[in-house]
């Protein structure tokens, strides 16, 4: 039997979100651990979410399925006209690096790096390689971020608040369409969180990705027109 072509990685650069009846569970000598019960979600281009709820919900489930990181037991994901859990690994792991940019509350930056090297991981875990370009675009959004005297210092050397304005510019290095974030301020103290927060707007909006937040701050998710909560595994209006 002739198998079916892989629908294409390179989604359009408008391509909103679109999740149906998405559901997560894992199998345990009872009866089933249901994470999450029928998601549904659309978001456009510029779109941006806080998703709230207590730990354990299933927030940051969904948000690991959204970014192709852990497959759905069911249900759909599309970013663009691309459904990343039909293709195979390696086109699943470049669709992941071209489309979808990560910011977790560990800023899990390379200790041996500089900033400049950790904004250039994703492209040379892309393409092999770092061109002159590239430098010259990972240096644009240090500048963005406000490190533009910080390219050559490594984490030790960066405070708590510049370690997340790193992670955010390599989360942008390779132009993605979704911008997923996990606790983002978690380890950031007020002052810190309030800089973040207000980049993380400025940086989606100026790249028109879509931005989801997935957070336990009342100060971060206030700063979002459109909050949505988790509660046992389903999504409701806040």
């Amino acid at each position: 039997m002739t198998q079916a072509a892989s629908p294409s990685i390179a989604a359009p650069p408008d391509g909103a979100l679109n999740v149906l009846d998405l559901t997560k569970q894992y199998p345990t000598r009872a009866e089933p651990l249901i994470v999450l019960r029928g998601i549904n979600l659309h978001l456009a281009r510029g779109d941006e979410l806080a998703i709230v709820g207590p730990s354990g919900s299933g927030k940051s489930t969904l948000l690991n399925i959204l970014g192709a990181l852990d497959r759905p037991s069911s249900g759909t994901v599309r970013l663009g006209s691309a459904d990343p859990f039909t293709l195979p690994d390696r086109d699943l792991a470049r669709f992941r690096s071209q489309r979808i940019g990560f910011v977790f509350q560990d800023h899990h930056l390379l200790p041996q790096c500089t900033a400049l090297e950790n904004v250039l991981l994703p492209k040379l875990a892309l393409e092999g390689r770092a061109l002159p370009k590239d430098i010259q675009s990972a240096r644009e959004l240090l500048r963005q971020v406000g490190l533009e005297n910080r390219v050559d210092h490594v984490p030790a050397e960066l405070s708590g608040g510049e370690r997340q304005r790193v992670a955010i510019a390599r989360a942008l290095m390779n132009g993605p369409a979704l911008l997923l974030c996990d606790e983002p301020t978690g380890n950031l103290d007020s002052k810190s969180s309030r800089a973040v927060g207000d980049l993380l707007h400025a940086v989606a909006a100026a790249s028109n990705a879509i931005l989801i937040v997935v957070t336990h701050s009342p100060a971060l998710a206030e700063t979002f027109a459109r909050r949505l909560r988790m509660n046992d595994g389903s999504l409701e209006s806040e």
